[in-house]
Formats: C-alpha cells, structure tokens, sequence
C-alpha cells in the first residue's frame, strides 16, 4: 500500500483541498461529483456533494476556472485537508509544490489517473505503547471489525490509520486464517452458482446509506439494547386533538400525534432524567443532559434522518408541531443543516404512520434510549366491571440502554409516558 504521492502542478493551477465543514468533521465520502475533468467552473458553483457523520453538503468552487483532476471517485472517503481538485486556468494561482494523494482512494475502476507512487515503510507496530492515530469513524470500524487498531500500520500523514490499513489489515488477517486449498464443488453447484452470479445485483454501500448502516452496527455492538412494550389507550388523546386541529389549522399549523408523544416523552424525562443521557466509553461516566432535545425518525428517499427539535421542553404543543413540520420537510428536500440533524438526547421512532403492530427501535447511538411509536388502530378492549369497548390503542416499544438503566426504571419511565397520554389534560398541565 503507498502513501505519498508528489504530483507537480502546473502554473495558474489552484489546488482545492476539503475544508472544516463542521465541528467534529474529520473526513467526508465522496457522495456525488456534480462537475467533470475538464468542465468550466465559476465561483460558488457546487461541485461536489460530500456526506460527514452529520449530514450532506454541497461544496462549492472557490474560483473560476476549470477542472483539471479529480482526485478522489465517488464512494470514497476524503480527510478534512486533502486536495479534492486542481482548478486550471486560474489567474495568479500560487504553483503547489507538491499534492499528497493517497493510493488508498483510488480505485481500479476509477476516472482518476494515476500518478507514479512512492511508497514509504510504516512500522507494524508502535513503540512505547503510544497510541495509534485515527479518526473516531475509523477507531469505531476497527472496533466493529474485531481489529486492534493498536496493531494496524498507519499509510496516513504521521502515520495515522485510515478506514482502508484497517480494512487490509483484517483481509490480510482472514487471508492467514483461510485453509490453503478451497473445497471441492460439484457440478451442479457450479451451475447454480453461476445462474446466481448472472441474476444478482450488486449496490455499493455510498453516502448516507452506508452512513446509517455505520450507524446501525455502533450501536448494537456497544449498547446491549433490551426492548420493553406496552399499551396505550389513546382514545381521550384522538378526541382532543379532533377537537383542537380545526383550531390549529387556523394558526397555520397541522397538528399530527407526534408533538404529544414529544410532550409526553418530555414530562418523562424531567422525572427520570437518566434517560436524557449518554454514556462516555472512554471515561466510563454517565453524562446527564440539562437540556432536552427531541429527534424523531424521518424518512426520505435515500434513508432515515432524524431531526432535532431543540430545547422541547421549552415549547409550546403548537410551537413543536410547526417546528416538526418546518425541518421534516427541509430533511426530505436534503436542505436541512447538520444542526438541525444532530445533538438530540432522546428519539423518537414513529413507524405506526406506514403499519406495523411492534418494532424494537435501535437506540440512536450516543443516546441510551429510544421510544418507538406504531400504529393506531380501534381494538375491543376490557374496561371496569367487564365492559367490552371499541378503543384507540397502540403498542409504543422502548429500547434501552441495559448499561445504564435497568427493567424497573425503564417501566417505570414507559408508565409514566402512558400516564400523560391517557390523560390529555394532565398533560397540558405540562406545558
């Protein structure tokens, strides 16, 4: 594997490295290239889309000119720092000495062109114990892999591990591990097999679905999540809401479920805030968040986000309810901002809109604990002294932290998020 590649530039060429795109970003995937080798650019146009571990952003040129390489393929990951493109043709341009282009990124199949490599030798391990340098995206798929990231030789600047040493690091270690010789296959085997490779269809892991799917894997390998469930008759709720919507809706505002499940969650909360928390590996202590702020699910076209309603339990029902619907639809159209996509305490999962009678929600890693909220549907039910009615029930599942809290806490705290839902005016006593 090679490091450093030294690409002379040429005079007029302006070198355009990946710029700090937010607090906490080290690195980006290469979602989209929105400009080719050899396309005019002016300044400000968007050239490429890049998604970080908050959301999807469109970079801009920051000079007219025109593309003379790209040097990373769509699907790959760029470090904060790196250059992403040479701009010809552009006035007064400073000549860059030298451009650090890793092998790593480049592809077999990909439309970058390859310069000569120089490879420089990394040590197989580090002396006196130091530790290895790496981004957190990448400590966290050595820990989903299994690797020690302490063994793995860096390619990077200052030998800092990257996503694809730790990625070689496990084949190579496979590879040892692996019988010398393959089992023999039978005919018919090899014909199956062969139809299979014709009807299959291969889709490459990119941008936030590979994103979700990182996410996804951190939390159930380091959480252990334990799911409890139970019912909830909603039937003074459906009432209330049928008789203030029309209200709402005069103001502007539509008013759907979620904003009381947001209050109900909220009121739950002040009374067991371990549940608005989450958990310092490194340290070891449990962090209580003072504020409380609410993602909830939302689904687009190319995967599941989850914006924040900040500060909810300093809003209004009606307040929360536009919020939710500003920022649900700037999240649809891909305009939301990675604030309004990050920073949530608590999460809520509302499946119940689509079908689906139960679920057990993954928890929304770093948080310790997340409500999932499924369909309303009339039931007959079993009231006082043996009365059979039609009622307006849902099953609401929460996942939880076993870390931090345990079963009692966590019925309790589902109890208490039943309590206020049932007792709509209680609730509003909340606000």
């Amino acid at each position: 594997m090679s490091h450093v590649t030294l690409v002379e530039t040429k005079p007029g060429e302006f070198e355009f490295r990946l710029p700090d795109i937010g607090e906490g970003v080290v690195e980006g995937e290469i979602v989209k290239w929105l400009v080719q080798e050899g396309d005019a650019v002016a300044e400000d146009q968007p050239i490429v889309e890049i998604m970080t571990d908050k959301a999807t952003v469109e970079i801009p040129s920051p000079r007219n000119g025109t593309i003379s390489r790209r040097f990373w393929a769509e699907g790959q990951v760029c470090p904060v720092g790196q250059a992403l493109v040479l701009i010809a043709g552009v006035p007064g341009a400073p000549v860059a000495a030298e451009v650090a282009v890793k092998e790593e990124t480049v592809s077999q199949d990909s439309p970058v062109s390859l310069p000569e490599i120089k490879i420089s030798p990394v040590p197989s391990e580090r002396a006196n114990g130091a530790r290895a340098l790496a981004a957190p995206a990448t400590r966290q798929l050595a820990r989903d892999l299994g690797v020690d990231i302490q063994l793995v030789p860096g390619s990077g600047p200052h030998g800092r591990v990257t996503r694809d040493d730790v990625n070689a690091y496990r084949n190579a270690s496979a590879a040892v591990a692996a019988p010398a010789s393959p089992p023999v296959i039978g005919s018919a085997q090899l014909v199956t097999a062969a139809i299979a490779s014709v009807a299959d269809e291969r889709r490459p892991m990119r941008g936030l679905r590979r994103k979700i799917a990182e996410k996804m894997v951190q939390s159930a390998f380091t959480a252990p999540h334990v799911t409890t469930f139970d019912e909830v008759d909603l039937t003074d709720l459906v009432a209330v809401r049928q008789r203030i919507r029309p209200k709402a809706e005069a103001l502007g505002v539509k008013l759907s479920y979620m904003p009381f499940f947001i209050k109900a969650v909220v009121a739950a909360l002040r009374q067991f805030p371990t549940f608005n928390a989450s958990l310092d590996d490194a340290t070891q202590e449990l962090v209580i968040k003072r504020d409380i702020h609410i993602g909830f699910a939302a689904a687009t076209d190319n995967g599941l986000l989850v914006p924040v309603i900040r500060n909810a339990d300093r809003k209004s029902l009606l307040e929360i309810a536009k919020e939710m619907a500003d920022v649900a639809e700037r999240t649809r159209a891909g305009k939301a901002t990675s604030e309004e996509l990050s920073g949530s305490t608590f999460t809520i999962s509302n499946v119940g809109s689509i079908g689906g009678l139960f679920a057990t929600p993954i928890i929304n890693h770093p948080e310790v604990a997340i409500l999932g909220v499924n369909k309303l549907q009339k039931r007959a039910v079993v009231r006082d002294h043996g009365v059979i009615e039609a009622r307006d029930m849902m099953y609401l599942g929460l996942s939880f932290d076993h870390r931090v809290n345990d079963g009692a806490e966590a019925v309790q705290f589902l109890n208490t998020v039943l309590g206020y839902l049932e007792d709509p005016e209680a609730l509003f006593l909340t606000l």
